[in-house]
């Protein structure tokens, strides 16, 4: 019996021992092509020698000390080099060391800016239904997937959720995907004027919705409205792009091709490709000011912040993925994924949606196309998949819940940006296999 606690506990798990670019591999000597990047996190693969020699080198020099007692080189070139490059207005990072840390950090930052502006009535938290923000409690708190909250409901604070822009599902028949934007972003407004404007503190989206939705991008114009409605209320917008950002969706930031910037971004996944758990908030000048001229101190902290080692494989990812022009290569790749699967699944009977953006798509599974009904919650078939994937020696990540936390399956892909076309045909066959294995199994 293994001491580990994992999981599923009545699951039996294979034991991976190696990595091979966008394979790992077990001690069975079996090869799977990671077409999901683990959780979306493994972009440069398993086994990237630039990054591994930069890891070796820090811990060399120095591993680790404590950020209430020192800054270190690589935690203040990663961040350099993030500002450099952020959405306009972001001037400082706060490094965690994931991404519900990286959630737990924004709200925390949201709360304390409002205290020390003066306007503490400022407690209310705006996010959307079928949002994914973290396990940690304010996280899951934010989020909007009623199966992860359910159970640990009593322990979480209240939080408003208002739809998501969820076009494939609630565009209505007479609207445009604009009209939609439209109304959604009137939804939001009116539920700020519910808790009134002036007790608000924060909106929380995902400009790609990752894994509760399945790859779901926005309809145009949709986050623009979002910003014009939050900055009439004096709402801060938090941009949560844990899994879609860092390069995911052909730009480093996601919120670069929505046109906007955000008060506070939040990245973790792709940040060190899995080399290192790292996270980070993104802070505006505005918050970081009003904090170093108010108290000066953030009233929040975790030992491994800003960890030399974690800062040093995350700043080798970016500088990699920067010189080896990986963020032209995501959107070459993703358009050649979308194109296969589309050729493959367009006509499938079970495939009702095909969506996504650069190397993060996402497929939805229907017993209906035309009446887009899911299938029932009790075959799992999200599970199936994964599995006969699995036998397959492909990684995927189907999730259920899809429409409501309950009902609904729908398949994440987010492979490394390292591929060629071989790996996008062996994706594509592979998953076809396993999604015609998984029904034929029901």
């Amino acid at each position: 019996m293994s001491h580990v606690f994992h999981r599923h506990l009545n699951q039996d798990y294979p034991t991976a021992v190696k990595g091979d670019g966008p394979y790992l591999i077990d001690s069975q000597g079996r090869r799977y092509l990671d077409a999901s990047g683990g959780a979306a996190v493994s972009c440069l693969g398993h086994s990237d020698g630039d990054v591994i020699k930069a890891i070796q080198d820090q811990v060399g020099t120095m591993a680790y000390a404590h950020s209430s007692f020192f800054t270190s080189e690589p935690m203040e070139e990663l961040a350099d080099f993030l500002i450099d490059r952020a959405p306009e207005g972001l001037e400082s990072v706060y490094f965690v060391s994931g991404g519900s840390e990286a959630v737990e950090a924004a709200l925390k930052l949201a709360r304390q800016y409002f205290i020390e502006i003066g306007q503490p009535q400022r407690k209310h938290l705006i996010a959307r239904r079928q949002s994914y923000h973290g396990n940690t409690l304010g996280a899951l708190a934010t989020g909007g997937n009623a199966w992860r909250r359910q159970q640990f409901e009593p322990l979480l604070i209240n939080v408003s959720h208002v739809s998501p822009c969820y076009a494939y599902r609630e565009q209505r028949a007479d609207e445009t995907p604009e009209a939609m934007g439209v109304r959604l972003a009137a939804e939001l407004e009116e539920e700020i004027l519910r808790l009134g404007a002036e007790n608000v503190m924060a909106f929380v989206a995902e400009p790609v919705v990752g894994a509760t939705l399945g790859a779901v991008t926005a309809v145009p114009g949709y986050f623009k409205r979002i910003r014009e409605v939050c900055d009439r209320y004096g709402v801060l917008l938090i941009l949560d792009e844990v899994m879609c950002g860092m390069g995911r969706t052909g730009s480093l930031f996601a919120a670069e091709q929505e046109g906007i910037s955000a008060d506070l971004i939040t990245i973790a996944k792709g940040l060190g490709a899995g080399y290192q758990p790292i996270g980070a908030t993104l802070v505006s000048g505005k918050i970081r000011d009003a904090i170093a001229n108010g108290s000066g101190f953030f009233q929040h902290g975790h030992t491994y912040i800003g960890h030399a080692t974690a800062c040093a494989a995350a700043l080798a990812v970016q500088q990699a993925i920067e010189s080896r022009g990986l963020l032209a290569r995501v959107n070459h790749l993703g358009d050649g994924l979308q194109a296969r699967l589309k050729e493959r699944f367009a006509q499938h009977v079970n495939i009702g949606d095909i969506r996504g953006r650069g190397l993060f798509q996402g497929l939805e599974l229907v017993t209906d196309r035309t009446k887009k009904t899911p299938f029932d919650p009790a075959l799992k078939l999200h599970a199936r998949i994964k599995k006969a994937a699995m036998a397959e020696g492909l990684m995927c990540y189907p999730m259920g819940g899809t429409l409501d936390g309950r009902q609904g399956d729908h398949i994440l892909l987010a492979p490394p940006f390292i591929l060629d076309n071989t790996h996008l045909d062996e994706i594509t066959l592979k998953l076809g296999n396993a999604i015609d294995t998984a029904l034929a199994s029901l």
